[in-house]
């Protein structure tokens, strides 16, 4: 008897022994070399399509005004792309978006705007069919694509059904629309600033109607995260006693629930569902070196680390996005003496 437990104990210490340490590997932030731009720079966007493409977007810094800065992951290592239209004018790039095979971006070009489409015949653009004095957002999607902002007549919703524009109307007493995003051509979600706060209006394929939304009292929208089961998540700050704290809705087809995450004024533009099925945002690190993520599942938040960089004073990262199996970031980080530049890091991979 005493000779099988010991071969018992011993295979339990062998099997530990072996099991133990990759049980025991905790995936960890680390940094993406990324080519330097002109700062200070900007960061607008991030999207990725599984591991190995990844696109962000925004605009550096020039002596005569701002110029478009877009970059590509190929999954080993950031490039800069220059050989889209515009790339040496002045101008910005906003959101991106993957659509079908194609890749979508808002391109703000000399206070024009337009849709830089890039397919394997190379890049397109789609002018808009009016300026405007400014572009809010942009979304697109398999057979639609938005365009939001004012022009001298007021609030403008231009959509694009792959052949043409056309002007939308919204539900009266929308003074301005602060963000648009779509889960398809006909359910799109936009947020609103109204004569009796914020409100979050929905399209569905005929006409954008008020969602009737109970966000919290004395609140405002950052984002809307429509996802393809049917989820909604709504991130945004409630504002008590002149201090705000964020708050997380979720909509599961049947209601909303909402909850405040320990977050504090977190921000919530970025946040992403992960390939773990939690949402991640950039969050206010309390480390000047290093930056930092939260993670929301359910009721637990819990939070990451980026890599230390050596003499940083501040790390910002500005954009998340799911790329297969791995989380990447997009955002800027200021070496003490010099402007804030780009850099990127990786969860996971």
């Amino acid at each position: 008897m005493n000779g099988l437990r010991t071969v018992l104990v011993c295979l339990v210490i062998a099997c530990v022994a072996v099991v133990s340490p990759a049980a025991a590997v905790t995936p960890s932030w680390s940094a993406l070399p990324v080519p330097a731009a002109a700062p200070p720079v900007t960061v607008s966007d991030l999207a990725a399509r599984g591991p190995g493409e990844a696109w962000a977007t925004g605009y550096e810094q020039a002596a005569d005004g701002p110029r478009p800065m877009l970059y590509r992951w190929d999954g080993t290592a950031w490039s800069r792309d220059t050989t889209f239209p515009g790339a040496d004018e002045l101008g910005r790039l906003g959101k991106v978006q993957f659509v079908g095979k194609e890749v979508w971006i808002f391109h703000e070009r000399v206070g024009a705007g337009e849709i830089l489409r890039r397919s394997a015949g190379g890049w397109s653009a789609v002018p808009l069919p009016r300026p405007l004095w400014t572009y809010q957002d942009f979304t697109a999607v398999p057979g639609a694509a938005w365009v939001v902002g004012e022009d001298d007549t007021g609030l403008k919703v231009l959509h694009y059904d792959g052949s043409g524009w056309t002007t939308q109307s919204a539900p009266d007493g929308v003074l301005y629309l602060m963000g648009i995003t779509a889960r398809t051509a006909t359910d799109a979600w936009a947020w609103a600033d109204t004569s009796t706060g914020t409100t979050v209006l929905r399209w569905d394929g005929t006409a954008w109607r008020d969602a009737r939304v109970p966000l919290p009292p004395n609140s405002n929208v950052h984002t809307i995260l429509p996802e393809p089961s049917g989820r909604v998540t709504i991130g945004g700050s409630q504002y008590t006693d002149g201090a705000a704290r964020t708050y997380l809705m979720t909509w599961n087809g049947h209601a909303w629930r909402t909850t405040y995450p320990p977050l504090g004024d977190t921000y919530t533009e970025d946040m992403v569902r992960g390939p773990d099925g939690a949402l991640w945002l950039p969050v206010r690190s309390d480390r000047a070196f290093q930056s930092k993520y939260a993670r929301v599942d359910g009721p637990r938040t819990t939070f990451s680390y980026g890599p230390e960089r050596t003499n940083a004073i501040d790390v910002k990262p500005r954009a998340l996005s799911k790329a297969g199996f791995s989380l990447l970031s997009f955002g800027t980080v200021e070496i003490y003496g010099s402007k804030p530049n780009l850099m990127s890091e990786r969860l996971g991979g």
